[in-house]
């Protein structure tokens, strides 16, 4: 590395995007990336289609377990 580095010509904020959104990736174990992958294939579409079908399932059966009843 350098003793120092000139600055004097940079634009502060140039890649700032107030919009931008950060996506955070999610990390999966061996044996479940394995399965889904496997999963994945047989449905001849990609592992990030199956795991959102697979979670949005698993959210409707929480909302309905925890929905009060009227």
């Amino acid at each position: 590395m350098k003793k120092e580095y000139d600055f004097s010509k940079g634009e502060r904020g140039k890649f700032y995007s107030p919009d931008a959104e950060f996506i955070l990736p999610v990390y999966l174990d061996p044996d479940i990336q394995d399965f889904f992958r496997k999963h994945a294939q047989a449905k001849n579409t990609e592992v990030q289609a199956i795991v959102n079908e697979w979670l949005r399932n698993n959210i409707k059966s929480v909302q309905t377990i925890l929905r009060p009843e009227p």
